[in-house]
């Protein structure tokens, strides 16, 4: 495995999450076993620099534009879609820790630029204000990949009297919460997306970031990490990270169709390659891959020249349209890899079939909260008849 390097390009670090699909296929059935990723394959994507992508260059990133980070994720999913889902998560915290007061940053990657953060955005935490800070507690699910990081971003709600709550970041050490284990499920089984419990711990304000900011574009970090990478809207980057995944996840599912689709005579003597069905799910699933990839790097062509030509960001029905598009990654995603699966006939229900797994991971992504195509379409859809915005994680 090559190490990083500060004049390593988009189209190598591509290459090196390419490499590795080898790997994770090979792993795929010990990563489901387990419910987390293995511990050598984290290590092989930090050696590979793959988490550096969106990282401060304070400390040892590359600030690369998103597209680059998505095309790392897809090319993860074409082997393991739950590596390429705890990549994404992961991996988009070294962008949002730039948001913060620059002394979480520090306290973060101060003594060790390789740690990682973990996250669960649920508004659970119960925030009390106290002197420099909060006292905060609760307990909240779905922390994928925890396993391997030593930090963690929780949400959490302040109530003020006569203004609406208040909905911020929370950042905390591993020694202020515990990982109870509740992750039995049908897909993502490697994500190792545990509950987090935390007791009555204190959290500096520094170590809050507020969603207004991240809306408006006043972090307290765009004093300190001022690369433009930083001012994209928070809302339009995260949703992405959990969406992508899925499009990679696709496009594994479509390889292994194919594969087997060419050589695959039916047991009543029908070559597969022959049948409609099989050819249409082939071409339609290939189109639509194509489509989300070139939606997801126009919409940020598009937000990335916007701030590098110093215009505003206050499009609504723009970003509303952007955050729908992202919210129907998924359930596209979801319905191509099972007319995948419908051309498979009886041999794609059986255990050793990849591509099942591909399927039932897309099918679990569906279930974030973020890739609700009916919730955000409804809101954008009313925008544009005059309704006003519900949604402000734009």
């Amino acid at each position: 495995m090559q190490t990083k390097s500060n004049t390593v390009t988009a189209e190598t670090l591509v290459q090196r999450a390419r490499d590795l699909v080898p790997k994770l296929k090979e792993r795929a059935a010990q990563t489901e076993a387990q419910r987390k990723v293995p511990a050598e394959t984290v290590a092989e994507m930090q050696a590979a620099g793959l988490f550096d992508v969106l990282k401060p260059k304070m400390y040892g990133g590359f600030e690369m534009d998103p597209q680059v980070f998505y095309d790392v994720q897809m090319a993860l999913a074409e082997g393991c879609m739950s590596t390429a889902w705890i990549y994404g998560v992961i991996g988009v915290h070294n962008w949002q820790i730039a948001l913060f007061d620059p002394r979480a940053a520090q306290d973060v990657f101060g003594k060790n630029p390789q740690t990682l953060i973990a996250s669960t955005y649920m508004p659970k935490g119960q925030v009390t204000p106290v002197e420099g800070g909060f006292k905060f507690s609760g307990r909240w699910g779905f922390s994928s990949g925890i396993d391997h990081c030593d930090w963690v971003f929780l949400g959490g709600l302040i109530f003020n009297p006569g203004q609406p709550p208040e909905y911020r970041t929370f950042l905390l050490p591993k020694s202020d919460y515990e990982v109870v284990d509740t992750w039995h499920v049908m897909g993502l089984k490697g994500t190792g997306s545990k509950d987090i419990v935390v007791k009555d711990v204190f959290v500096p304000e520094y170590r809050t970031h507020k969603a207004s900011d991240g809306f408006m574009g006043t972090n307290p970090g765009r004093d300190t990490f001022t690369s433009d990478l930083y001012k994209l809207p928070f809302g339009q980057i995260f949703v992405r990270a959990v969406s992508t995944a899925a499009i990679g996840g696709l496009q594994g599912a479509l390889d292994t169709f194919v594969e087997f689709a060419k050589v695959r005579v039916g047991d009543m003597g029908n070559k597969t390659s022959e049948q409609g069905p099989a050819q249409m799910a082939a071409s339609e699933t290939a189109v639509a891959i194509d489509e989300m990839k070139l939606v997801l790097n126009r919409n940020f062509d598009v937000l990335m020249s916007k701030i590098r030509n110093k215009q505003p960001l206050d499009d609504i029905k723009q970003r509303l349209l952007f955050r729908h598009q992202a919210s129907q990654v998924v359930e596209r995603c979801a319905k191509h890899a099972y007319q995948l699966f419908s051309a498979c006939g009886g041999r794609g229900i059986f255990t050793d079939f990849p591509l099942h797994r591909y399927m039932l991971d897309i099918m679990a992504a569906r279930g974030h909260y973020a890739n609700n195509p009916d919730q955000f379409g409804r809101n954008y859809g009313g925008f544009m008849l005059g309704r006003d915005n519900t949604d402000f994680f734009i």
